[in-house]
Parts: structure tokens; C-alpha cells; sequence
């Protein structure tokens, strides 16, 4: 399902094509010095039935001290990318939040090279959004994931 830039995910989030990138879209979200800023651009892109991926470029200050992709940089990554990931895979995911995340780390991330997650919609019900998925940066897998999303209640 490819979305219109008139269904925006979020009022925030400006969703368009990304010449660069042919078949993917910019996720922009303004930068306003607030943590998301620490990812970097995003671009997405839908992957068939209920699934999307969401690209990130890895930079020197997402490393650790050893040199490979911090973990925290990559869980930051995993949860912008459930939203993003998750809304081209045709979730409604522009009123919610994080439940939980459950992330199993397999390989080191490196810098120089885009990093993709790979996400996939399991169910949505009208409060819960599940969601599972790989980050691989070219054909390795570097961490597999699990989350829940809660959608916010519009107050009337």
C-alpha cells in the first residue's frame, strides 16, 4: 500500500517521495532539538502486504567506543522505525506509543552504511498495534525485534 502525502502518519511528519531514492519516502521530522535528531533522515518504503522498511544512514556519532553502532542508537532507530516502518505496512500509527520492545542484539552495526528495519504488522485492534521485524545493514542481520504500540485516545 503506498500512502498519499495527504494521509500524513502525523501532523510532524513530512511524508513525500524522495527523488534521491526512487520508490522510497522521505519520513522528515522537524529539527527542533528534541532526541529524535540523534537518527538522522529517514526514508521509508512499503514491502508488500503489512510490511514496510525503514532506512537510516549510520554516522561516527552513533558509534560506541569500540567503534561499532552503539546499542542505544540502534533501539532509538527500531522504535522511529515502528512508526515509520509500521505506517507504510499500513498500520495507523500516528497517535500512539510505545508499549514494549523486546530487541535480541546479533551482530555489530558499522558506520559508512545505511541500516534498514525491516518491519512487519502482525495485528492491529482498535487500542494495540504488534509489530516484528530484523535490522540488517546489507545482507546481515544485526538485531530481531518485537514491539507493542498502544494508540492514544483522542479526547473529545
Amino acid at each position: 500500500m503506498v500512502r498519499s502525502t495527504v494521509n500524513t502518519p502525523h501532523a510532524g511528519v513530512r511524508y513525500e517521495p524522495d527523488p534521491d531514492n526512487p520508490g522510497w519516502y522521505r519520513w522528515d521530522i522537524p529539527q527542533n532539538g528534541r532526541f529524535h535528531e540523534i537518527v538522522g533522515s529517514l526514508i521509508v518504503r512499503p514491502e508488500g502486504d503489512r510490511r514496510g522498511r525503514c532506512r537510516m544512514w549510520v554516522e561516527d556519532r552513533h558509534l560506541n567506543l569500540g567503534g561499532a553502532m552503539h546499542g542505544g542508537a540502534i533501539l532509538t532507530f527500531i522504535d522511529m522505525a515502528l512508526y515509520a516502518g509500521g505506517y507504510v505496512a499500513g498500520a495507523d500509527t500516528a497517535r500512539a506509543v510505545t508499549l514494549d520492545c523486546a530487541v535480541q542484539f546479533i551482530a555489530a552495526g558499522r558506520a559508512g552504511s545505511s541500516l534498514d528495519a525491516e518491519v512487519e504488522l502482525i495485528r492491529e485492534t482498535g487500542r494495540l498495534i504488534f509489530f516484528r521485524g530484523l535490522v540488517v545493514q546489507g545482507e546481515e542481520t544485526i538485531a530481531s525485534f518485537g514491539a507493542t504500540l498502544r494508540k492514544a485516545r483522542l479526547e473529545s
